[in-house]
């Protein structure tokens, strides 16, 4: 039997009516639609028989699908983000029954793989950070090491959105990473963070402390010309 690898159930946003058994459907409900306005319960869908399976874990939902002689894709829209999102799948109990075995099975096999991928992420993770204070050190000399390493840490953390993971900090673009000096000079050598912390207007701040932070980037750099 050929299996079906689209099929979608939608997560009710709002109360209706079964347009088959005319069954009121609530809010949260799983269904599926042939068009906008005609709704059908699991039962009528054939689907009723399915059981759930949230998002979380990729094997287990992959191996449940594959051992599932009928699955469906479960989704939800997104008022905040304007858009329909993959909640999980409905499976067979049998299907996530074999996959839940065989997950048990190779679970500590999984585990050293994602243990050795882990150290080569954080691998190329420090060298590039090493990379980025280095690059710090070249543009600004009189820059001390502990704080061109602290810089680096800071601006490069995974995951924190900062500059430093940008695709031109990656490439160490002079531009980047002295954007990433300029924010640490900002924030740790005037008083940007005091005058915020009492409600001053962001814009009328940073013109506060623009002298004070050049005076630094000046005094870094300066010393670049003593060194040569």
């Amino acid at each position: 039997m050929a299996k079906t690898e689209d099929l979608t159930v939608t997560i009710a946003n709002r109360e209706g009516t079964c347009a088959e058994c005319s069954i009121e459907i609530e809010s949260g409900t799983m269904i599926t639609r042939k068009l906008p306005q005609d709704v059908f319960c699991l039962t009528c869908s054939d689907l009723d028989h399915l059981v759930y399976l949230p998002s979380g874990n990729t094997a287990l939902t992959r191996r449940a699908r594959k051992y599932s002689t009928l699955s469906a894709v479960v989704m939800k829209f997104s008022k905040s983000r304007r858009r329909n999102e993959r909640q999980g799948v409905l499976v067979t109990t049998e299907g996530l029954v074999h996959a839940e075995e065989e997950c048990l099975s190779d679970e500590d096999q999984r585990a050293k793989r994602r243990e050795r991928d882990q150290v080569r992420t954080e691998k190329k993770d420090g060298k590039y950070i090493q990379e980025f204070a280095a690059e710090i050190c070249r543009l600004f000399p009189g820059c001390p090491d502990k704080t061109a390493s602290d810089i680096a840490n800071h601006a490069c953390e995974k995951y924190s959105g900062r500059v430093g993971r940008t695709s031109g900090a990656k490439e160490l673009e002079e531009s980047y990473v002295t954007l990433a000096v300029r924010a640490h000079i900002r924030h740790t050598e005037t008083n940007y963070d005091e005058l915020l912390s009492k409600s001053y207007d962001r814009e009328w701040a940073r013109e506060q402390i623009r002298d004070k932070i050049e005076d630094v980037v000046i005094l870094w750099q300066e010393r670049s010309i003593v060194i040569n």
